[in-house]
């Protein structure tokens, strides 16, 4: 079974493993099919038809098989590779090790965003964006430019003690856990971090910054800790709600998996600590 590590204790040799799957599944094709499918189910409260991956009670359990569909590809590289996850409450700085140029890189430039450091700068000629949002080609941040400062633990732990998943209107305006982390509501987590890194994980093109990997792991981990601290409260909807996914209705675009599928990872992976 796969343990996902918080990526402050990896080893230099699992960093190294990691970014060498990562660039080989970019340079065989496969890594930008990942980038398109999160951009097809970016899909507003506005939009006619069911929403998926965000604003959406599916939000979690559509990442979770999202995360593992990328494992698995890293995994058919090199079978030891895990996903990492980045506990922003403590790895917080612009010069936290995350952002070493052993592993993800550090922030763009101030002229237009690139990141020229780290394995993944378009100078090191293995980082070509093709699914982008503008002409550049290159990966793009401006660590803090919109938003001033990560979440803090003590927010995160606030909306951990959020005991119902989620509630009607199942949408951005909804109370509940789901939405508090996702950030349409109260402090803002997931939503902050993506607009903390800036650039490309602004967009809904945020796979093209292989960092996304790390804060969505994160985030999964965040829910399998709520799932553990509320163990009789579930997701919601059930059934019969329309415009959102139930329990037991299956997720696009696979089509052969429910959210009651993915509410229990343990036979797939765990984390290697609490939260």
């Amino acid at each position: 079974m796969a343990v996902r590590k918080n990526q402050a204790t990896l080893t230099a040799q699992e960093k190294r493993a990691f970014v060498n799957a990562v660039l080989e599944l970019k340079r065989n094709g496969g890594y930008d099919s990942f980038v398109t499918t999160h951009n097809n189910f970016i899909i507003s409260d506005t939009d006619n038809g069911e929403r998926v991956g965000h604003r959406s009670p599916s939000f979690l359990p559509w990442h979770r098989r999202f995360l593992l569909q990328f494992e698995e590809a890293l995994q058919a590289i090199d079978p030891t590779v895990t996903l990492p996850y980045w506990d922003w409450t403590a790895d917080r700085t612009t010069t936290a090790s995350i952002w070493g140029a052993d592993f993800m890189g550090g922030n763009g430039r101030s002229s237009d965003g690139q990141v020229t450091t780290g394995p993944f700068a378009f100078s090191g000629g293995n980082w070509a964006l093709n699914v982008r949002p503008d002409s550049r080609t290159f990966l793009r941040r401006q660590f803090g430019a919109s938003v001033a400062q990560l979440p803090t633990r003590a927010e995160a732990t606030g909306v951990l003690a959020i005991a119902a998943y989620d509630a009607a209107p199942w949408n951005s305006a909804s109370d509940g856990f789901r939405n508090n982390l996702e950030g349409w509501r109260g402090v803002n987590l997931h939503n902050r971090v993506h607009v903390w890194v800036g650039g490309h994980m602004t967009t809904g093109m945020s796979p093209n910054d292989p960092v996304f990997w790390l804060h969505h792991c994160f985030i999964d981990k965040l829910w399998s800790e709520w799932q553990k601290l509320h163990p009789s409260s579930t997701y919601l909807p059930a059934a019969g709600t329309a415009n959102v996914v139930d329990l037991a209705e299956t997720m696009k675009p696979w089509n052969n998996v429910t959210p009651a599928d993915m509410l229990d990872h343990t036979a797939r992976y765990t984390y290697d600590t609490g939260f």
